[in-house]
């Protein structure tokens, strides 16, 4: 076994009967005759078990008791007590004891409590070790999901953005146009006080919102000239096409509704349902504004790049009309450098 065992008793009598007994089940015994001398020896040696008389002179065994708990929570204390001092002995056990033994006491009596408080304690300790190995397997497992978690994130931020490229790649001219109003729109939204995951789902709905011109035809996408009315039949089918083709996806639903909606005018105007004011999506009100920032600014199979003082007479124009006045008064409100820097690039 070879566990340490401290016996406190001012009597050395009974020290030394515990003591003798004790070393032939093959514990390690240590003895004290007071309390001082007992916490000298528990910072010592690596004692699992206090055998400790409570009346002792100056400082008690309920005192070495309350103290060992506050030291060791771990140690196991069994108490010693006269017959006369039964309620003592149940205060004892309130205050962390583990058992008590009365006197006089049966040798046999204490070599089974002895051992059952060591065994106790020492499941105690494996069910405590086991409960904090538990604990760091459950922290480092969920640090694990979160890093594979943020490795999906990225590679569908990544995929996504390869996909828009690869549309965008469609219309030469256009360049990064949806990396570019992903960015205006980020800064609007966070103007706005737009933050945390709502930006976020503004941002990817912004970045995708021509997702739907995947099912647009070269013919009418890259057309030179007006397109014809049948032309533009086909050409406005583009935001429910991405709607159709993101909705179902879990994660993608909120910048579904943006791809959906981004073509409506604040008047009502608009298609694909002709929304109105508040009806229409934060998210969409503050594109509305910014996909003509780049539309204006950027080279078109039909035309040039306008200057970027068209684009603030534009907004001025069509405030409250195809725009939100709100968020037009907020695009006004910020510089041409603040936008240029947002672009990566000069305007005209």
């Amino acid at each position: 076994m070879n566990e340490h065992i401290l016996i406190v008793d001012d009597e050395e009598m009974i020290r030394e009967l515990l003591a003798s007994a004790l070393l032939q089940e093959g514990y390690v015994c240590h003895l004290a005759s007071n309390v001082d001398e007992a916490f000298a020896i528990l910072s010592e040696h690596p004692i699992v078990l206090v055998i400790s008389d409570i009346m002792m002179p100056g400082r008690s065994g309920v005192d070495l008791l309350r103290d060992i708990k506050k030291v060791d929570a771990d140690i196991a204390v069994l108490m010693v007590t006269g017959l006369s001092d039964m309620n003592t002995a149940l205060e004892c056990i309130h205050l962390g004891a583990d058992d008590y033994i009365s006197k006089p006491f049966s040798i046999n009596r204490v070599f089974l409590t002895v051992k059952n408080l060591i065994e106790k304690r020492n499941l105690a300790i494996e069910r405590k070790n086991y409960q904090i190995s538990l604990e760091f397997k459950v922290l480092e497992q969920t640090e694990q999901i979160r890093r594979t978690m943020n490795e999906l994130h990225k590679a569908y931020d990544h995929t996504l953005t390869a996909l828009v490229r690869a549309l965008d790649a469609r219309e030469k001219e256009v360049g990064s146009h949806s990396e570019r109003v992903m960015n205006y729109t980020s800064l609007m939204a966070a103007k706005l006080g737009i933050h945390g995951n709502d930006l976020e789902q503004l941002a990817k709905g912004a970045l995708l919102h021509d997702i739907g011109k995947i099912g647009i035809s070269d013919n009418i996408l890259l057309k030179p000239g007006p397109l014809d009315d049948g032309e533009w039949v086909e050409m406005r089918r583009h935001p429910e096409v991405g709607y159709a083709i993101l909705s179902e996806i879990g994660f993608l639903k909120g910048p579904a509704e943006v791809i959906l909606t981004h073509h409506e005018r604040f008047d009502g105007t608009g298609y694909p349902k002709g929304l109105k004011g508040e009806q229409i999506p934060i998210g969409s009100r503050i594109f509305a504004v910014v996909d003509t920032l780049d539309a204006m600014t950027s080279d078109r199979p039909y035309r040039k790049a306008l200057p970027f003082d068209a684009v603030s007479s534009e907004v001025r124009t069509y405030r409250g009309s195809q725009f939100d006045p709100d968020i037009a008064d907020l695009f006004l409100s910020l510089t041409r450098s603040q936008w240029e820097e947002c672009a990566g690039k000069k305007f005209i």
